[in-house]
C-alpha cells in the first residue's frame, strides 16, 4: 500500500544514509505498530540534536547494536511527530522535507506549522 505525504502524493524517500524510517526503508512510513509516529522527515541541526539529547532522546550517540550510527548535523531522519511538536514549542524545531513527511503527521502537527519549516518549498 502506497503511503502519502502531506500533499496527498506518494511519500518520497527521506534518507538511506543513514537509513531511516520506523520500517528502515528510507521513508517515513508508519503503521499501527509505530506508536511514536515516526512521520516527519527532518534535517538535523547541531542545536536540535543538543535539544533532543537534553530532553531525553539522544539521537547523536551511535548505538551499533541497533544499527544506529548516530545523527550528525545535515542528516535527514524520520522524527516522531510529537518530538517535532515539542521542539517547536521550545523554538528548536528542525527544518522539514514536506514531500517526505507522511500525511499521518498532520494528526499531531498542523500543516501550517510544518510549512513554515519546509526546505522543499523554497
Amino acid at each position: 500500500m502506497t503511503q502519502l505525504n502531506v500533499f496527498d502524493e506518494p511519500l518520497e524517500e527521506c534518507s538511506t544514509s543513514p537509513l531511516t524510517g520506523f520500517t528502515r526503508t528510507g521513508c517515513c512510513e508508519t503503521g499501527p505498530e509505530d506508536l511514536g509516529s515516526h512521520t516527519v522527515c527532518i534535517q538535523a541541526t547541531k542545536e536540535f540534536l543538543e535539544f533532543s539529547r537534553f530532553r531525553g532522546n539522544d539521537l547523536s550517540t551511535p548505538l551499533p547494536e541497533f544499527g544506529f550510527p548516530g545523527l550528525r548535523p545535515g542528516d535527514r531522519w524520520c522524527l516522531c511527530a510529537a518530538r517535532w511538536l515539542e521542539a517547536l514549542e521550545f523554538d528548536m524545531a528542525p527544518r522539514v522535507y514536506l514531500r517526505a513527511t507522511n500525511k499521518e503527521a498532520l494528526e499531531i502537527i498542523p500543516f501550517n506549522e510544518l510549512k513554515k519549516y519546509a526546505l522543499d518549498l523554497e
